[in-house]
């Protein structure tokens, strides 16, 4: 058979059976090559839909994705102290790595970076996640500023895993970064005389020294509003300075450092710098003590022995502080 009858009979008329038209191979190769098109031009079509379908429900918030750890933002407001002793932490890790993530994360795509994206709340199993080289399963989400600290703060609060100085400093950071009280309430769910008490402790524990302790779960909040209290004493940096730098608070959990801080804190005062001397009238008897100390000097009468006495000198402060200044003029 010669090239072109070969070419021919591929090409030969054939009876169609099921219409009894007749046509040529050449048009049945015509129609299967139209049909396939037509097949990938629909299998086009579904992908297209399918991934309109998948936009749409990450819109809606309703499709996990998996998602690469390195695109993960924290929070615009951080909720969290991480300790760097955290047995709970730990046990996520293990978990994650036994069993894998079983509940998604909540994050919004990055209103400033293309592609990446904001967490509401997960960060730990983020953390967790990226120990172990994982992806993290999470819904996207398009969430306003408000919509994410609220979503942030009812997970947290359903949860009940943040500390008395994490919800503190979570408060104190919203009103930092101008958010209504009404947010903050709400972000907490609780009211506004709670909100104005984490905010106040917030402000008078130094948000490094709040680092250093970290969580401290166990310590509740009785303890540090105690601990914020005895901060508003004078001196007592040098107390905070030394017990920060020693081995013992570095080798401690932050439930174990918030007791070492608070214990030391707490320890009667140490001796004042400087002398005591006391003033005495008639056959010994002390009616007066002075403490001559590095700031201040103290002066008590004793209205036992010298009664009406310290009455008398506040009424004349003012003369003997001229004649003072008078005789310190004249040392030169």
């Amino acid at each position: 058979m010669t090239r072109k009858s070969t070419i021919d009979s591929l090409f030969a008329k054939r009876t169609d059976a099921s219409t009894g038209a007749v046509v040529s191979d050449k048009d049945r190769v015509r129609t299967g090559a139209i049909s396939a098109m037509g097949t990938s031009l629909r299998e086009l079509t579904e992908g297209a839909r399918a991934a309109s379908r998948l936009q749409q429900q990450i819109d809606n918030g309703s499709a996990v994705v998996d998602l690469d750890p390195g695109l993960l933002d924290s929070s615009i407001v951080s909720d969290r102290l991480v300790a760097e002793h955290d047995p709970s932490f730990d046990a996520l890790v293990a978990s994650l790595g036994t069993s894998g993530q079983q509940v998604p994360i909540l994050v919004r795509p990055h209103p400033d970076k293309n592609g990446r994206y904001q967490v509401a709340y997960g960060h730990r199993r983020v953390r967790a996640a990226a120990r172990l080289g994982l992806l993290v399963r999470a819904i996207v989400k398009p969430l306003s500023d408000d919509e994410l600290v609220l979503a942030q703060g009812k997970e947290n609060s359903e949860r009940h895993d943040l500390s008395f100085i994490e919800k503190a400093l979570f408060a104190r950071r919203l009103e930092d970064q101008g958010f209504d009280r009404s947010i903050i309430v709400a972000a907490l769910s609780t009211d506004k005389s709670d909100v104005s008490r984490y905010i106040s402790v917030a402000r008078s524990i130094p948000e490094p020294l709040a680092h250093a302790i970290g969580p401290a779960a166990k310590a509740g909040r009785a303890r540090w509003i105690a601990l914020s209290a005895l901060l508003t004493i004078a001196k007592t940096e040098n107390i905070i300075r030394e017990t920060l730098e020693g081995d013992e608070f570095r080798s401690r959990d932050s439930d174990g450092r918030f007791g070492l801080i608070f214990e030391a804190l707490s320890k009667p005062s140490r001796k004042p710098v400087g002398k005591t001397r006391t003033w005495s009238i008639g056959k010994g008897r002390k009616a007066a003590r002075i403490d001559l100390r590095s700031n201040k000097t103290v002066l008590t009468i004793d209205e036992t022995v010298a009664p009406l006495f310290g009455g008398f000198i506040a009424d004349r402060l003012d003369d003997l502080y001229a004649q003072f200044q008078s005789e310190q003029r004249k040392e030169g």
